[in-house]
């Protein structure tokens, strides 16, 4: 294959760390992983005087990439910028005098105006600030949406909905979050007005109430005075005729609204809540999400982007919603998961990915498995994403005592300030349990660590422990349980993907990857019984690998809800239809013709009367009662004999066509010689571990444990 004329640039941006792979016009391979607040971190070597400073750094970018940069002395409040910086003589060279002074071993950092995809970019391709970045293709996965639900800082939006239901997103289900809880918090809900709208649909869509959409438009300037330039619309019966929606989008785009979200749109299904909660979301997250793929593709200049959703596939930014975005960095971790497990052999793998803020885990057996509805931040989202179960432990995880005994999560401290082995003023982490227990190598580490504050905020929680059970807690039974807390919490998320949906972990290889899944993969697999770890070649960048992987893909939809023996010889022609609708979609892309292919045909089928829906694979030659009533078996452990079978919905999904890999022929095994010693907590002893550098090790290389394998990144 000939090599591409552009860089291949494929970006993770996580709640801690931005992970990238690279590959340049000649086809090799380039790494960067940056923090996710666009910084780069050393560590101060001197203070030469005021303006100039000796620092130890590992991001080895090139000369110039720094200049203009806040440098800042991890716990000082202001950053100065950078005149320059040459990294062969470790001096940065400031433009005004640092306030205060800098003592050597100080851990700090450099700030980047720009976002942490484009510094990441520039590392990479060795492009310093000043220079316009080479031509390059990139593709990109975002929390940015994610963690503006989470800290609520999305747009100021109007919610316009049926007039009636103006407090139904704030009803909701009623399901309380705690069920004995004497007070309930609900959160405030994301909209910041609503709008009763008059109007009203039938079931079957016919007109009970006409609009007046023009009747609104006095309501639509108020809201303008107020800085509201933002809309949802969610309309009753919307999803079997969508033309009020459109009627009410296009007076507000005309009286100078920035962006609807209608959800005949977002979300053509039955049922007013969801749907109105995703249209909320759409318009919510959407000027957040598209000023921040603004902001990177003017980085890129003529550069190509494609955005990665919460269904695995990647689309242009001109067809991305933020209601599709929430999931795309898990989403590329569990793509490079799967082709690890095919390059290796494994027809089923569980994906484990154990970040910085949290750990994802999904299933995978020769296809995706997908979610059509899924929560984000405490908001109901109806949109396609990959099955993925997440829990708040990772590296980041902050380890405290509550009422309740020691915890790990949900908390954590993030990219800024960190762990406490950071240097930042950061709580003690997952992170710094591990480096107290001899589990990472502060010199392999990539940013600067230091085991003192980590080992402070440990006696602070010894304290804690002390004075609530009024006893000593030994250091290493405290970090260990610490450790116990995480891996079975974790263990638990995976239990959520495999056994309460019919399927047994034990037939799984577990796929540990993130920056942390190394360190906790052999405890997780130990409490599901899984005999098989696979740890794929850059484990700690593998979502950014999945990422450069990923299939250009569509959904075409369709809502049906109709008795199952009425329509079923329809279904094939509503398929050859969607299929058409989905490969076009793809087309679109500037894919050749013959270059994609349909994917996946998939049914919604349930008993009458019931609401849950079970998804099965369509297939012409075989009846679609008898693969639902096979996997309802299989889930259930029985099933209801002669009782009609609804058809809820039709979903198509269309892609490019999926290289498959090459199995390499096995090596030769051979006993691997470790690279040295250190000593390290494992199997409730201290031990001296040999150590072993995965960089070193020859394919067929054979090492019996306890033993570290340490790796960059």
């Amino acid at each position: 294959m000939a090599p591409d004329p552009l860089w291949q640039v494929w970006i993770d941006t996580g709640g801690t760390f931005t992970d990238c792979l690279a590959r340049d016009p000649a086809g090799r391979l380039h790494r960067a992983k940056v923090l996710s607040s666009s910084a780069l971190r050393g560590v101060v070597v001197e203070g030469i005087d005021a303006r100039r400073v000796r620092v130890r750094e590992e991001w080895g970018g090139p000369e110039g990439l720094v200049r203009g940069f806040a440098f800042r002395v991890l716990g000082a409040e202001a950053g100065v910028p950078v005149a320059e910086y040459d990294p062969r003589e470790g001096v940065v060279h400031l433009r005004e005098p640092f306030p205060g002074p800098v003592a050597p071993g100080a851990a700090f950092e450099v700030r980047s105006p720009e976002e942490a995809p484009v510094l990441a970019a520039r590392l990479v391709t060795g492009t310093p600030a000043d220079a316009p970045l080479p031509p390059l293709a990139m593709r990109l996965a975002t929390t940015r949406g994610t963690n503006a639900l989470l800290e609520r800082r999305g747009a100021p939006t109007a919610l316009f909905i049926t007039r009636g239901f103006g407090d139904l997103l704030r009803i909701g289900t009623q399901q309380r979050p705690d069920l004995f809880a004497l007070r309930v918090e609900r959160p405030a809900p994301l909209y910041r007005e609503t709008v009763e709208v008059p109007e009203r649909l039938a079931a079957d869509g016919s007109v009970l109430d006409p609009l007046d959409a023009e009747a609104l438009a006095s309501v639509a300037a108020r809201l303008l005075d107020r800085g509201v330039r933002v809309a949802a619309v969610a309309l009753m019966h919307s999803f079997r005729d969508p033309r009020h929606e459109h009627a009410l989008r296009d007076l507000l785009l005309r009286a100078g609204f920035e962006a609807v979200s209608c959800s005949s749109d977002a979300a053509p299904f039955i049922r007013l809540l969801p749907r109105a909660e995703t249209a909320v979301v759409d318009a919510y997250l959407g000027p957040v999400i598209g000023g921040y793929l603004e902001g990177v593709r003017s980085a890129l200049g003529g550069g190509r982007l494609h955005v990665m959703t919460s269904a695995g596939g990647l689309v242009r930014p001109e067809g991305f919603r933020a209601k599709d975005s929430l999931l795309s960095g898990p989403a590329g971790g569990v793509v490079g998961a799967a082709l690890s497990g095919r390059r290796s052999g494994f027809g089923r793998v569980v994906a484990f990915d154990m970040g910085g803020t949290s750990t994802d885990v999904a299933r995978w057996e020769g296809d995706f498995e997908y979610v059509w509805e899924h929560e984000v931040g405490g908001a109901h989202l109806v949109a396609p994403a990959l099955a993925i179960e997440s829990v708040a432990a990772g590296g980041g995880s902050v380890c405290t005592l509550d009422a309740q005994g020691l915890r790990v999560g949900p908390e954590s401290a993030g990219a800024s300030p960190g762990p406490a082995c950071y240097g930042a003023g950061g709580p003690l982490t997952l992170t710094d349990v591990n480096l107290l227990l001899g589990r990472l190598d502060p010199a392999r580490f990539g940013i600067p660590v230091d085991p003192v504050p980590a080992a402070a905020a440990l006696d602070a929680l010894r304290a804690a422990v002390r004075e609530r059970m009024g006893e000593e807690a030994g250091r290493e039974a405290l970090l260990a349980g610490l450790l116990e807390i995480a891996d079975e919490r974790m263990a638990d998320a995976i239990r959520g993907i495999s056994l309460r949906r019919g399927y047994d972990p034990v037939e799984h290889a577990l796929v540990a990857f993130g920056g942390a899944g190394g360190q906790h993969a052999c405890g997780v697999a130990e409490r599901l019984g899984i005999r098989t770890i696979l740890v794929p070649a850059d484990a700690g960048l593998l979502s950014a690998l999945g990422i450069g992987h990923a299939l250009l893909e569509r959904f075409v939809e369709r809502q049906v809800l109709r008795p199952l023996e009425e329509v079923e010889d329809e279904v094939p022609r509503w398929m050859e239809e969607m299929a058409a609708e989905a490969v076009a979609a793809v087309a679109s892309e500037g894919v050749p013709e013959g270059e994609s292919v349909v994917r996946r045909r998939i049914a919604g089928v349930r008993y009458a009367g019931q609401d849950a829906v079970l998804t099965v694979e369509w297939n012409p030659r075989r009846p679609l009662r008898e693969a639902f009533e096979e996997r309802y078996q299989a889930l259930y452990g029985h099933r209801p004999e002669r009782r009609p079978v609804e058809l809820e919905s039709l979903r198509v999904i269309a892609s490019t066509r999926e290289e498959d890999p090459a199995l390499p022929p096995l090596p030769e095994p051979f006993e691997a010689r470790p690279e040295g010693s250190a000593r390290a907590w494992l199997g409730g002893a201290w031990r001296e571990a040999p150590v072993f550098d995965r960089a070193r090790l020859e394919p067929g290389a054979r090492l019996a444990g306890p033993a570290l394998v340490v790796e960059r990144h």
